[in-house]
């Protein structure tokens, strides 16, 4: 099991036309680490998703390095990212005719090859991953007939069968009911302190990532920090960076720095209540 990762002077972004680079974000120096529950914040436009795609080996880094246990994370084969990164995206899977337990079970895939059959091993693995996320007794059902909540369970569950140290979620509660998303931001919550693993996801429910995770990272965009070298500083235990503002959500309340990122004319941040409050009307 991995310790952390860490991201040292890494630029995102993407080639453009005639081969010119489009930086997303610059010189982000951070560490994830293993067994919290860290959540990505900003605005649409941030980078949020360049930068998990970054980590998920999707899409290359413009500079810097990403060290996965140490080793950079372009120097593993593609079945040893398959057995260190899970991945859940935000799109709904388009599923038929699979049940709950044979999705899972293709989790196993970096192990079995992708049309290898399961043994009795693979089979135990995808039953515990679904207990751990509650969903052992609709292990027969068709994946068609759950809720958006259940399936997200599921999707998760095959990352917990892949048995990568490190799990990137993008948006996990994005189409989920406003109980879902709570039950969802627990799950995870409790699945990185119980199995230590490192769980890093994007996410725009703010208010629910305040209250469940141990880590944020705020992502500022171009205009929050323009293209001028922040000198890197700290703020009690948070650290601002020139592309992230990194600290539990309690430090970022205490400081100000939350109340001072998310701003509103038609809204405030309470830092006691830890919550936003619409101005009245």
């Amino acid at each position: 099991m991995y310790e952390n990762i860490e991201l040292n002077d890494l630029s995102i972004g993407y080639h453009e036309k005639g081969d010119r680079l489009k930086y997303i974000a610059q010189d982000i120096r951070a560490t994830l680490f293993a067994g919290r529950l860290t959540c990505l914040l900003g605005a649409n436009g941030a980078g949020k998703s360049t930068l998990l795609r970054t980590l998920s080996a999707f899409l290359p880094p413009l500079q810097g390095d990403i060290l996965v246990g140490g080793k950079p994370l372009k120097e593993f084969t593609d079945n040893e990212r398959a057995r260190t990164i899970g991945v859940v995206l935000t799109e709904r899977p388009e599923l038929h005719h699979i049940s709950v337990k044979e999705l899972v079970g293709m989790g196993r895939s970096p192990y079995t090859g992708f049309w290898g059959r399961l043994s009795r091993k693979d089979h135990a693995i995808v039953d515990e991953a679904l207990r751990l996320v509650g969903m052992q007794e609709m292990a027969t059902r068709m994946t068609d007939t759950l809720s958006d909540g259940e399936r997200q369970k599921v999707m998760i569950a095959k990352a917990l069968a892949q048995q990568t140290p490190v799990i990137f979620l993008d948006e996990p509660t994005a189409f989920l009911d406003y109980p879902s998303k709570v039950e969802t931001m627990l799950l995870l919550r409790r699945l990185a302190r119980e199995t230590g693993k490192i769980i890093f996801l994007s996410t725009h429910d703010v208010e629910l990532a305040l209250q469940t995770s141990d880590t944020l990272w705020l992502m500022k965009r171009d205009k929050q920090y323009g293209h001028e070298r922040v000198k890197e500083k700290r703020k009690g235990e948070a650290e601002i960076h020139k592309s992230l503002i990194i600290g539990s959500p309690q430090e970022l309340a205490a400081n100000g720095e939350l109340g001072a990122f998310f701003t509103g004319k038609d809204f405030t941040f309470d830092k006691e209540e830890m919550r936003f409050c619409v101005k009245e009307m």
